[in-house]
């Protein structure tokens, strides 16, 4: 439970500048986000507890498919990228210096070469395999072009994950729990999503697959059959029915690589087989963009009014709106009940307009607005809205405690 008036909430109506996304506008207007430079963002408090929100939901998926949590550097030597020859494949966007003893290093765009280097040193046998590693971590690129928002900035948050198998059969399946596990994370995100397969591109590997949200700012392109929801990467007419195909703009959310040993044999990433014959590391990889995630749902999840949040992401369960300052202390009893089932909601206790309080519940978007005003001091009813169906109800405290705790399932 936090009171707005104590709450480090900047809302405001003001379009900000060179703003195009819709979610980069409404994040900004929501007071989710400060931004100094281009491509470069500091998450404010509501902005923070949706990236935690998100982060937790990949974590838990992640801890249950078997992957173990890591946090690798940064910083990295430029010589393991050098062994790979990425140092030059990804020079356009690598951050790179020198340090004061002169050593080469560079921001991580990405962590391939650096966890190769971590199973090289402490894997041996077979039967330290197979094992996953994952980390939530921030990652660098000097984007040439930082636009949208979080959708492509110079400083990012990402899942990224790797396994290690003894053969290609372990791999495959390694693969296939990580692609499930991706399933569930966009479903429990609320998202309205598609996998498909990709080309590997400077991550190399035998075979991969993007998943990926259809979007006004997508900068991938697929054609999409009105008939049967199928997307396909060429234009013309759909394979399964034979309906014109539509151009639908794409945003990536997820990839993940077979990349068998590219990099380990590379950099001598090696291990003792069964009958001590050394073999080569296999390798997949897979990745999600998680502050990319806080866009590509507000992108998909919002109206002229303000961001619509799916309950698992919500800063809040929902706002409470109180429209006068005597029904205080009711609506924080109200409050600190949900909090027994886990529910947080926003008490907007301001001195502000009821207008201002009911606009900047429907720009941050909580799941539910519950109002606190006439007809709670005639007939102890609070009203209830639906952000996103609109729908409106009057009831007692009892059925609203009910009601929401069938919504959220505690």
């Amino acid at each position: 439970m936090d009171f707005f008036s104590k709450s480090f909430i900047p809302t405001t109506k003001e379009t900000p500048k060179g703003a195009e996304a819709k979610s980069h506008i409404l994040s900004v207007r929501a007071g989710m986000l400060f931004t100094p430079s281009a491509g470069i963002y500091s998450y404010l408090p509501l902005g923070y507890k949706v990236l935690r929100r998100i982060e937790n939901i990949i974590r838990e998926r992640m801890n249950l498919a078997g992957a173990q949590e890591i946090f690798m550097s940064a910083l990295q030597p430029l010589e393991i990228w050098q062994v790979t020859g990425r140092d030059q494949t990804l020079a356009d966007v690598m951050i790179k210096f020198k340090d004061r003893r002169g050593r080469n290093l560079c921001l991580g765009p990405t962590h391939e070469e650096m966890i190769t280097e971590i199973a090289k040193k402490y894997v041996s046998s077979y039967k330290q395999l197979p094992f996953t590693l994952y980390q939530i971590q921030t990652k660098f690129r000097d984007e040439l072009r930082p636009r949208h928002g979080l959708m492509r900035g110079c400083e990012f948050m990402m899942k990224d994950a790797y396994s290690f198998d003894a053969d290609q059969d372990g791999l495959d399946k390694s693969y296939d729990i990580m692609f499930n596990a991706y399933n569930d994370i966009f479903s429990e995100c609320g998202l309205d999503f598609i996998s498909t397969s990709a080309d590997s591109g400077a991550m190399g590997g035998s075979v991969s697959h993007e998943f990926m949200v259809c979007a006004e700012i997508g900068e991938d392109v697929m054609f999409r059959c009105l008939d049967c929801n199928s997307y396909l990467r060429q234009p013309g007419t759909c394979s399964s029915c034979g309906a014109k195909l539509e151009e639908c703009r794409m945003i990536e959310v997820g990839h993940v690589f077979k990349l068998g040993t590219k990099y380990s044999s590379l950099q001598g990433a090696v291990f003792l087989d069964a009958k001590g014959v050394q073999q080569t590391l296999i390798m997949g990889c897979y990745g999600i963009g998680v502050s990319r995630l806080v866009s590509a749902i507000i992108e998909t999840n919002c109206d002229d009014s303000g961001i619509i949040w799916p309950k698992s992401v919500a800063p809040y369960a929902a706002t409470v709106v109180v429209l006068d300052d005597s029904l205080i202390p009711q609506a924080t009893a109200l409050a600190l009940e949900l909090k027994k089932y886990g529910l947080d909601v926003l008490i907007d206790d301001r001195k502000e307009s009821a207008g201002r309080k009911f606009n900047d519940a429907l720009l941050i978007g909580n799941p539910y607005t519950l109002v606190f005003g006439k007809s709670f001091k005639n007939s102890e009813k609070i009203e209830l809205e639906d952000r996103r169906t609109k729908e409106k109800m009057s009831l007692s405290q009892e059925e609203l405690l009910n009601f929401l705790k069938k919504s959220y399932n505690v």
